[in-house]
C-alpha cells in the first residue's frame, strides 16, 4: 500500500501545482453557494406564500430537508458530471501524451499499484468536494432544525457518486493520449448513467417491467435519490462500488494492454 500511496501524492501534487485543482474548487463552491442561495430563496417564498394564505396544514408538513436540502443536493449530484471528468481526464491520459507512461510501466509498481494510487488521489479530490458541499446545509444546523440522518445521508450519496464517477473517469482517462476526448468520452457515460431512470420509465410505458427493473438499477440517479431522501439501503450503497470496482478493473486491463502492444 506504500507505493499505492506514493503514486496518490504524487499525483495530488501535480494536481494543485496547476491551476486545474484551483479552478474546480472555486467554481464548484460558488455554483454550490449559487444554488443554495435559490434554494433558501425558494423556501422562504414558500413559506411567506403559505403564511399569506393561512395554509397551515402545508406549513406543518414543510422541512428544510425536502424543501431545501434534497434539492440542493440533486443540484449539485448533477454539476458532478462536469467536475469530476474535469479532475480524472489527465490522470492517464497525460502520461501516455508525454510519453512517461513506459517509464511508469517499466518502474518497480505494479499496474494495480498505479491505477489505485491515480484513482485513490481522485478520490481525495472528491471527498474535499464533499467536505465543501457539506458547509452549506450545516449552516442550517445553526438556523433550523434539519434532520441529521437524512442530511448526512445525503452527503454520503453525493460522496458515492463522486467516487463512483472518479472510477469511471479514470478508465476513460486510460484509454486516450488527449485530455479533451477522456472528459467527452467520459461525460457521455456519466450522462447516460444519470439518464438511464428516464429510460427505465420509457419502458414502464410499454409494460416491459423487466427492463424497467434493470434500466433503474444502472441509473446512478434512482440510487442517489434514495440516498437523499434518507433511504440507506445496502442495495444502493453496493452499487457504487460494484461501478467502482468495475471501472478500476477495465482500467487495469486498459494500462496493462500498453505492454502487449
Amino acid at each position: 500500500m506504500k507505493r499505492v500511496y506514493t503514486v496518490a501524492a504524487r499525483e495530488l501534487s501535480s494536481l494543485f501545482v496547476s491551476p486545474v485543482a484551483y479552478v474546480v474548487l472555486t467554481l464548484y463552491t460558488l455554483l454550490a453557494g449559487f444554488f443554495f442561495l435559490l434554494g433558501v430563496v425558494s423556501f422562504v417564498e414558500t413559506l411567506r406564500q403559505a403564511q399569506a394564505y393561512q395554509a397551515f396544514d402545508f406549513l406543518q408538513q414543510m422541512n428544510l430537508n425536502d424543501a431545501l436540502i434534497t434539492p440542493f443536493l440533486g443540484s449539485m449530484s448533477v454539476v458532478l458530471i462536469f467536475v469530476v471528468p474535469g479532475i480524472t481526464m489527465g490522470l492517464f491520459s497525460s502520461e501516455k501524451a508525454n510519453g512517461t507512461d513506459e517509464l511508469l510501466l517499466t518502474s518497480p509498481l505494479t499496474v494495480w499499484d498505479i491505477v489505485l494510487g491515480k484513482y485513490l488521489a481522485a478520490a481525495v479530490f472528491v471527498l474535499l468536494l464533499g467536505v465543501l458541499l457539506a458547509f452549506f446545509p450545516g449552516m442550517l444546523f445553526l438556523y433550523g432544525d434539519p434532520e441529521v440522518g437524512k442530511t448526512a445521508a445525503g452527503v454520503l450519496g453525493i460522496v458515492l457518486t463522486g467516487l463512483a464517477y472518479a472510477g469511471i473517469g479514470c478508465f476513460a482517462s486510460s484509454v486516450t493520449r488527449s485530455q479533451m476526448i477522456a472528459f467527452i468520452f467520459a461525460f457521455v457515460i456519466l450522462l447516460m448513467l444519470l439518464i438511464m431512470g428516464a429510460v427505465a420509465e420509457l419502458g414502464a410505458m410499454g409494460n416491459a417491467a423487466w427492463l424497467e427493473g434493470f434500466l433503474g438499477y444502472l441509473s446512478v440517479g434512482e440510487h442517489f435519490e434514495n440516498l437523499a431522501l434518507g433511504l440507506v439501503d445496502t442495495v444502493d450503497v453496493s452499487y457504487f462500488f460494484v461501478v467502482i470496482a468495475i471501472s478500476l478493473l477495465l482500467t487495469k486491463a486498459a494500462v496493462e494492454s500498453v505492454r502487449w502492444r
